[in-house]
């Protein structure tokens, strides 16, 4: 008999394999990047890569936690109140006594760390959609966005404005964009999605109008080699940087861009940074286990059988797919630059320690969901159960 061999047992452990390649990627690469950076601000070459273990110790406990945590709880009242509650007085905090960096408020001090609670805001928005609309989908009911029916998605609205307010564009349209993909793929009506889809492009093209700095971005976004001194510094540094890693890369630690030469080189563009040393086989290894990683994703929303945790799977699979995706487009140029961090490989400490937790509820939905099939009675699976018997 022919023994087929698997390098995992099940999808669970693929993806929690995936997450660990990437961290491990990631570690790596912020090591290298941040190593002129953190040697000149703070005379100590492992400054960021300290911080970064610490976060990956927290964010190792959270998904332990998270993945033994039953998801199903997070749909109860108390728990969506608790949850909005807590997102809405982090972000009001943050907007009165937070961390100001380059112009925005975003960071809450915690002494070891800085919390970004924006990023707080993006885990939550995605559950209380995901359990509104599990509920929706349970009992049969139309998927609308009508206020006056639906006040979870005002909610989101509020979130994502008070975001904006830091200013953080890029964040808050995460943060609404994925919720409102959600209710698309849970059946939205038709008419409904014209009227976000019109008023989305008015706000939109308002707010990227409505800041000057914003608007240069997008002008430099045209034509960055006609700025490359000024706003389009940042990503004609990023395209030679990647386009300077040829096909085997300049080799781990050799890459010249970190000196200075490409701005937040370990945190939105660490990328460009990993392309310049590992070259076009980094990022095709990169590219696959992305591409791996919402297969597995796509496999267990697929399977679950739960409308909640069906919807919470798709939402961590924009989340963390999707931001990486965002974020590649942008440090190509694809992508006006948007500050999308690039998950498990750029530098965050509260990005990285939510987006372990956001896996580790994921591995929690496919475990209970498979726990739940194999504990229906013989009847239900085969049709023959005698009742006699």
């Amino acid at each position: 008999m022919k023994i087929q061999r698997k390098f995992w047992i099940n999808d669970m452990e693929a993806l929690t394999y995936i997450m660990f390649i990437l961290i491990i990627i990631g570690t790596i690469n912020i090591c290298s990047a941040s190593l002129i950076t953190a040697y000149t601000d703070f005379e100590n070459p492992y400054y960021f890569l300290t911080r970064h273990i610490i976060s990956i110790v927290v964010g190792f406990i959270a998904f332990f936690l998270s993945s033994r945590f039953n998801y199903k709880r997070l749909s109860s009242a108390r728990w969506e109140i608790f949850l909005i509650v807590i997102t809405l007085v982090l972000l009001g905090l943050v907007l009165l006594v937070g961390i100001t960096v380059n112009g925005s408020r975003r960071w809450l001090p915690l002494g070891f760390m800085q919390f970004q609670p924006s990023e707080l805001a993006k885990i939550v928005t995605i559950v209380i959609s995901s359990s509104y609309l599990g509920k929706c989908l349970d009992k049969k009911l139309p998927i609308t966005v009508d206020p006056r029916k639906n006040i979870i998605f005002l909610i989101c609205i509020a979130v994502a404005g008070l975001v904006e307010l830091q200013p953080d564009m890029g964040t808050a349209m995460i943060i609404l964009g994925i919720p409102t993909m959600l209710y698309f793929i849970a059946g939205l009506d038709k008419k409904w999605i014209g009227i976000i889809c019109g008023l989305g492009a008015i706000v939109l093209a308002f707010l990227a109008t409505f800041q000057p700095y914003r608007l240069d971005r997008i002008r430099s976004w045209f034509d960055p080699w006609s700025r490359s001194q000024d706003d389009g510094y940042q990503i004609v540094q990023s395209i030679l940087a990647i386009g300077s890693g040829e096909f085997s890369g300049m080799g781990l630690g050799h890459g010249f861009s970190k000196y200075s030469y490409l701005p937040e080189s370990h945190t939105d563009f660490a990328f460009a940074v990993f392309c310049q040393e590992m070259g076009f086989i980094g990022a095709l290894v990169i590219f696959l286990l992305l591409i791996a990683m919402a297969f597995y994703f796509i496999k267990i929303a697929l399977r679950t059988q739960d409308n909640f945790g069906k919807m919470l799977v798709c939402g961590i699979m924009l989340l963390i797919v999707g931001q990486a995706a965002g974020n590649i487009a942008m440090v190509i140029g694809m992508l006006p630059v948007i500050g999308f961090p690039l998950p498990f490989i750029s530098y965050g400490g509260t990005s990285l320690i939510l987006n372990m937790t956001c896996m580790g509820l994921v591995i929690s939905v496919d475990r209970h969901n498979r726990k739940s099939a194999s504990a229906q009675p013989v009847s239900s699976r085969t049709g023959r159960y005698s009742k006699n018997r």
